[in-house]
């Protein structure tokens, strides 16, 4: 996998030189020009560790977690006290872990954000079944919240007993939603679990329409090397079969498709804090993606706080961009939206996107991966599945082995990817 994912690298960056991801980075961040900022929050702290996530995470104690509010709040006023006036960025989205245990102080770091940010576009959290209930609910929205993701993962026993994940009663989510209205209501669900068929996920697409949901997102189950579960991943003449079949469906069913794995009833419901040309990331583990680079916050939550109580920035790693590399990083995460904007891309990098990619756009099409109309590349039912199939590549190349080395040490002195 790595042969693929580094021949795939340098091809497309035109150079042999990897990603190097260095223990280093700027003491005070350069975002104040960035167009179409995103933000990101990430409070790790769940009542259950489900072992077959792979994303920064530990067991919830109250006065454990509000410690580490304590000083989230803290860099949140460290990064934007640098700012000459406010700042418009498209959205807000709370990650974790499980965000919702701390709902009744989600307002408290939405006030601290307000102070340097206009969010034009509204504020996302991801909640676990069990915080679906009137008084978290309500809280939120007090909070300024419109959004919400809820991690379903299956209704059906079987696979929720394969995740090591409780039981939940449907339709006492559906009364719970109904009490408080948000703009968007998502619910996450795993495709290609084994034996997993197209009726299974169809019952779940349609039970979470049926009971509140406006939006829903099947993300590919990926065994990560580093997580405790016994799950194996589906084959991939299976997977393509799977996704192909639900993706059909949910067209005819005239469901809006905004990304690889989302698709929603009504066109305006929107969930999702990665199609974004540049983000700032607050939190242990979150990332930060600006036009020269990309830095990752330590996992440690103890290293964490210890850097903001010293009034430092709680950068791991810093990844400073060539200019191909990062027009590999804008185009492969502006692909997750199935689509990409040309004219966009030449405001963004300066260059004609056909000038720099032509050969590649056009073997891409040649092998029914995109079609192109009115200035924009269309990803086909055949290139969603093949970018989800090299997402898989990626993830397991790069990801899993820097996620891996960064749960163990706080800050590694270099990964080269």
């Amino acid at each position: 996998m790595s042969l693929i994912t580094s021949l795939t690298r340098s091809w497309l960056t035109r150079s042999l030189r990897p990603f190097a991801f260095k223990n280093e980075y700027d003491k005070q961040l350069e975002f104040e020009q960035e167009e179409k900022l995103g933000l990101y929050v990430h409070i790790p702290f769940c009542r259950q560790l489900c072992n077959f996530c792979p994303y920064c995470k530990q067991l919830y104690r109250e006065e454990v977690c509000n410690a580490y509010l304590d000083h989230l709040i803290q860099e949140i006023h460290m990064v934007g006290s640098r700012l000459t006036q406010k700042k418009k960025v498209t959205s807000l989205y709370f990650g974790g872990g499980t965000p919702a245990l701390a709902a009744d102080r989600i307002g408290e770091i939405i006030l601290a954000l307000e102070e340097y940010f206009i969010i034009t576009e509204g504020v996302g959290v991801e909640l676990h079944p069990d915080n679906v209930n009137e008084e978290t609910l309500t809280t939120l929205h007090a909070a300024g919240v419109r959004k919400i993701s809820i991690g379903i993962q299956s209704f059906g026993d079987k696979y929720l007993s394969l995740l090591g994940r409780k039981n939940f009663q449907a339709d006492e989510i559906a009364a719970e939603l109904q009490k408080v209205p948000f703009d968007t209501v998502s619910m996450d669900f795993i495709f290609a679990l084994p034996n997993q068929t197209f009726e299974d996920l169809k019952f779940d697409l349609e039970m979470a329409f049926s009971i509140g949901a406006n939006h829903v997102a099947i993300y590919p189950f990926i065994d990560f090397t580093f997580t405790k579960t016994r799950v194996r991943a589906m084959a991939k003449r299976e997977k393509r079969k799977l996704l192909d079949e639900i993706t059909t469906y949910c067209r005819s069913k005239g469901y809006t498709r905004d990304s690889i794995w989302t698709f929603s009833n009504v066109p305006e419901a929107k969930y999702s804090s990665m199609t974004r040309e540049n983000f700032l990331g607050f939190g242990c583990s979150a990332t930060t993606l600006l036009r020269d680079q990309f830095k990752i916050n330590t996992f440690s939550v103890v290293d964490y706080q210890k850097r903001i109580a010293e009034h430092t920035l709680p950068t791991s790693l810093t990844l400073r961009f060539s200019k191909r590399q990062r027009m590999i990083y804008y185009l492969f995460w502006t692909a997750y939206s199935t689509q990409v904007d040309m004219k966009a891309f030449e405001q963004f990098f300066g260059e004609n996107l056909k000038q720099c990619y032509g050969f590649e756009l056009w073997i891409a099409k040649k092998l029914g991966f995109l079609t192109e109309e009115n200035g924009r590349l269309h990803m086909t039912l055949k290139g969603a599945f093949y970018y989800h199939y090299y997402e898989n590549f990626y993830t397991l190349s790069y990801i899993d082995k820097m996620w891996s080395i960064m749960q163990n040490q706080a800050f590694p002195e270099e990964i080269r990817l």
